[in-house]
Parts: C-alpha cells; structure tokens; sequence
C-alpha cells in the first residue's frame, strides 16, 4: 500500500520518482520517472484492465523517454525524488485521467 501512497502523493506533489519493479523478459529493473496515473489502461483495446501505475521512463536504456505502465504486482518500490517536474513539459496530449489532480491545464 505504501507504493499507491507514495504514487499519489507524487502525483499530487508534481515530484519525479524512482521505481524499482520486476520485468518478466529483465527482472529487477530501477528507473526514473514521471508518474502519470494509476488505474486501469484505458485504451480500447487493452485485455488487462487491472489496475497499473503509468509512468513516463526517463531514463530507458534506449536513451529516449516512453510511457511505461507496471501492474500492481510486479512493483517493488517507490520513491519519491525532491525533483519537481512541469506537467506541461511531459503531457502533450488532452489528458483524461483516472486519479484526480490539480495540474491546471494538464488536469
């Protein structure tokens, strides 16, 4: 529970995080990023409609950030980084999010 809390809390807080979760192709996997939202996908044609944190990776080894969502289960930790972020520099699209926040324009 501490994970969701801290998610939240990051969300609320516009603040960069570091996950730690495990891969099925990687393992253990660590990464910076932005947290986006937690609930299901909601895109159409999504199988898995568990719930998930969506996180924007900053840090993929491929050098070039990408959306990235981690079920429940397969995360590990979260911490909170004392990094602000600005929403308008990552969300480029007319956001409809699950978990309610105060992003202005963003929200």
């Amino acid at each position: 529970m501490q994970n969701k809390e801290n998610f939240l809390k990051a969300i609320d807080e516009k603040l960069k995080i570091k996950i730690t979760f495990n891969s099925i192709e990687k393992g253990e996997i660590t990464r910076t990023c932005v947290p986006f939202d937690f609930g299901p996908s909601q895109k159409d044609d999504a199988i898995d409609k568990s719930n998930k944190y969506h996180v924007l990776d900053l840090d993929s080894p491929e050098g070039k950030p990408h959306n990235l969502a981690v079920a429940e289960d397969k995360m590990i930790n979260i911490e909170i980084l004392q990094e602000k972020f600005n929403p308008d520099d990552y969300v480029t699209w007319t956001p409809n999010w699950i978990y309610p926040r105060d992003w202005g324009n963003k929200s």
